[in-house]
């Protein structure tokens, strides 16, 4: 079987690596190698994406009248690993990834020709309203509530594990504007500008001493009806849609590349026996996560063949989430393992392994314990992984 990309697609990888080589710069770089958890910082992470823009590259996965690039299912593959593999930054995916996606589906026209624009210029940074204290997984259990007041609805609640919102200027959120009924039956999908009087953000800071997520307060908060996403008491309908897309996000080559940097690690580290990648005990642990990637791979491209086809991921979001999160988790506890007493923040230097000195490259020490403990989120953050596992046993084993 030929596996090789056709000449089109070889032509379009060199036009990529050009691109990368010019656009990217070492701090770029850097601040990618040295993040030290999910999400990148917002200063270059929105210096990235306003390179992107420029070029007409900043949304591979949208419809092309709506400002995607147009491109077939093998160019965004090739386009997904070569960002990763030359060590680009991370974009945020509540705009690009989430909201987008959500308005094109479900936005009204007003509402993508106002909005779709201004998320691809990077012009509107967008968080996400859906988690509340108590609420735990359970997200139509929500709470915030929305009166409704002629025009507007008026938000009284909490949110917790806001992404960003220190940052975003707009949020999408999910409100309880029925409590009488199921409660998924009562909830309402409204889309927030973060500068409406009433709106609060206070910082919570992670085990990691990083601070990504905060929570958000709304005190008598007016928010148009004009920017209610779908029916009033249907937004379950759209938030079920756009999680499709949140729990869908790919990245095998990140997984890839990640696990190449645990191979080279544990070929720095000495042992009694020689170093620590022939360790049989750490081997076989490294050879169990390459095989479990595999899974990651397949589900990957059947999510992108779905994309490709004008349709929604489907119940593999839920199968790439659950494998994500392992795999994730996987690779931050192999580096703490490979890096031992060293995984230390103040010990950013080659570290001192037995008698040998090993040149471990300083991101491993820097932020190899904060991702172990951001990346601890990761089965809960986006509906646990125990919520994947009965939405694939319904929707795939029809149990």
């Amino acid at each position: 079987m030929n596996i090789s990309f056709s000449a089109h697609h070889e032509a379009f990888r060199d036009e990529v690596r050009r691109f990368l080589d010019r656009a990217l710069d070492d701090d770029l770089r850097q601040a990618q190698k040295y993040c030290p958890g999910i999400f990148l910082d917002y200063e270059h992470n929105i210096r990235w994406h306003k390179i992107l823009h420029q070029q007409g590259w900043i949304a591979p996965a949208w419809p092309k009248e709506y400002g995607g690039t147009g491109w077939d299912l093998t160019q965004r593959y090739i386009w997904s690993t070569e960002t990763t593999l030359a060590g680009a930054p991370s974009l945020a995916p509540m705009g690009l990834g989430m909201c987008g996606p959500m308005l094109i589906g479900h936005g009204t026209q007003a509402q993508k020709d106002y909005f779709l624009p201004r998320i691809l210029s990077g012009e509107d940074y967008w968080c996400q309203g859906y988690s509340e204290p108590g609420s735990g997984s359970d997200l139509a259990s929500l709470a915030l509530h929305a009166a409704s007041d002629q025009e507007h609805y008026v938000l009284n609640g909490s949110k917790i594990w806001t992404t960003h919102a220190h940052y975003a200027n707009r949020m999408f959120c999910l409100v309880r504007t029925d409590g009488s009924r199921r409660p998924q039956q009562g909830i309402t999908f409204l889309l927030l500008d973060m500068d409406t009087p009433g709106i609060s953000v206070e910082p919570i800071i992670f085990a990691s001493g990083t601070h990504e997520v905060n929570q958000v307060f709304f005190d008598g908060v007016r928010v148009p009806k004009s920017n209610r996403v779908g029916a009033e008491d249907d937004g379950w309908s759209v938030a079920k849609y756009l999680l499709e897309f949140e729990r869908g996000g790919g990245g095998s080559a990140g997984y890839r590349t990640a696990l190449a940097r645990v191979k080279a690690l544990a070929r720095q580290i000495r042992t009694d026996d020689g170093t620590l990648d022939q360790d049989p005990d750490f081997k076989q642990k490294l050879d169990t996560t390459d095989i479990k990637m595999q899974a990651i791979g397949y589900t990957e491209m059947r999510i992108m063949a779905a994309l490709s086809q004008g349709q929604n991921p489907g119940p593999e979001s839920s199968i790439m989430k659950n494998l994500g999160a392992d795999i994730g988790q996987r690779l931050t506890e192999l580096t703490v393992e490979a890096m031992g007493l060293y995984t230390a923040p103040d010990q950013p230097q080659a570290r001192q392994v037995g008698s040998n000195v090993t040149p471990v490259g300083p991101a491993d020490g820097i932020v190899a314990f904060s991702r172990y403990f951001n990346l601890r989120a990761s089965s809960i953050a986006g509906g646990s992984n125990e919520v994947q596992k009965n939405i694939v046993a319904k929707l795939v084993l029809g149990l």
